[in-house]
């Protein structure tokens, strides 16, 4: 082994890097030697252990003419051992072989004899390390990969989207799955506090979040089909109706949520929380709550029409839904405007689709047993990619997204992959550096 790989990458190796070459088996395996320079062969790298515990678990092993079974642990040290207190856990006693960079210090076993050492930089092949340290030593990249992803098979890339994909869904349905059980298992209710947080976008989410959090989904359900109830209770719990307006239709709104609130024993939330600060007026929160009011008005039980949705044009049509009168004239409740429709977007429906209902329905599926994870893919195949900072930084490496299922997986591969610098768990990374 050349000492300049060694020196290049003293600073840089970890041990995530040497379970990847034992595992993968990056090394000379022939010609093995533990430091008291027996033969050593690998039958069996064993079983990859993400939990406390030895690294690899169920492992064989022959050193001379004897067989080994039991665990490998592999440290950058061997005094890491001690650094660890493993001498201390009955669950290293079935230890076989001492996998490091680096031996600096004996590690004994129960019987008082020398624990087997294999010291991987004498055996890693040039490549490994060549391959480790162009996606590792250049730390002024947006992501380590850079200059090869354009370069990754078609195919690998592409299952490899896939199952991003599908990470970023479970992760999704799975933070709901906490809000579901707060609420008792009520789709419905869910449905309704995850809408009002896309419809806030990213700016007013919160303060959206906090007005659907404010009151019990069921009195929604008890004035939702009555439209100036609705209106009274969403704008009234916003704290839009605190102010003194000499608008008819904000007085009108006013009485009726005086009325509600002594009813249902209401406590409303501060209009202070929402912003209209470099937001276009179409993004407004008086018109994104004006728009809500008028999707749940016109359909009852929601979420079940939302579930036998199997097309694109269904969930626009469903969401395709007029504002009141007063909207169309009105961005706020101060001032008249010119008129205009203000209707929900096919690309803000795209967002919803994302971030609400896809996550929401898989949760569904999967709850029940009927998961098909193809009808998935298909659907969002047919939805338009999103535009951003970081999809647009793909598209400079020549990573274009045809579809939604593209940019979510992308999104996915650059937050949980590449900015933690898990290169070692990710396919590309896996190709690259078994190249």
């Amino acid at each position: 082994m050349h000492a300049i790989f060694c020196t290049l990458l003293k600073k840089s190796m970890n041990e995530d890097f040497l379970h990847y070459v034992w595992k993968f088996q990056l090394l000379s395996i022939h010609d093995l030697k533990t430091t008291t320079k027996e033969n050593l062969l690998i039958l069996k790298t064993g079983i990859h252990n993400y939990n406390s515990g030895p690294d690899f678990l169920n492992a064989q092993v022959k050193i001379e003419n004897q067989l080994w079974v039991g665990n490998v642990e592999i440290h950058l040290k061997s005094s890491d051992w001690y650094v660890h207190n493993h001498e201390l856990d009955p669950n290293y006693d079935a230890v076989i072989l001492h996998v490091v960079w680096e031996d600096d210090l004996t590690v004994f076993m129960r019987n008082n004899a020398p624990l087997p050492v294999l010291i991987l930089k004498d055996f890693i092949f040039n490549s490994a390390f060549n391959n480790y340290r162009n996606l590792f030593s250049a730390k002024q990249r947006w992501i380590s990969c850079e200059n090869e992803i354009h370069s990754i098979d078609h195919f690998i890339f592409e299952n490899w989207k896939e199952r991003l994909f599908f990470e970023r869904l479970e992760r999704k349905s799975n933070e709901m799955s906490a809000i579901l059980v707060a609420n008792k298992n009520d789709f419905e209710a869910v449905l309704f506090k995850l809408l009002a947080k896309n419809f806030g976008l990213k700016v007013n989410g919160e303060a959206f979040l906090s007005l659907a959090n404010s009151f019990d989904f069921s009195i929604l359900r008890r004035v939702r089909s009555d439209e100036n109830k609705l209106t009274a209770l969403l704008f009234g719990q916003s704290g839009f109706l605190e102010e003194t307006i000499e608008a008819e239709y904000h007085q009108q709104l006013k009485k009726e949520f005086h009325y509600l609130k002594h009813k249902y024993k209401l406590s409303s939330i501060s209009n202070n929380q929402f912003s209209f600060f470099r937001m276009r007026p179409p993004n407004f929160p008086t018109i994104r709550i004006a728009q809500l009011i008028s999707l749940y008005h016109l359909h009852q039980g929601l979420f079940s029409k939302l579930l036998k949705i199997k097309t694109l044009k269904g969930f626009y049509n469903l969401f395709n839904v007029d504002v009141n009168l007063f909207w169309k004239t009105h961005y706020t409740f101060h001032k008249t405007s010119s008129f205009s429709s203000k209707k929900i977007t096919k690309q803000f429906v795209n967002l919803v689709l994302i971030n609400t209902i896809v996550p929401l329905k898989f949760l569904y599926q999967k709850g029940r047993g009927e998961l098909n994870e193809h009808d998935f893919l298909v659907f969002l195949k047919k939805i338009k990619p999103e535009k951003n900072s970081i999809i647009s930084r793909f598209n400079d490496l020549k990573i274009n997204s045809r579809s939604v299922l593209d940019t979510q997986a992308l999104l996915e591969l650059k937050n949980n992959y590449c900015a933690k610098k898990l290169c070692l768990r990710c396919a590309i990374g896996n190709h690259l550096l078994q190249r």
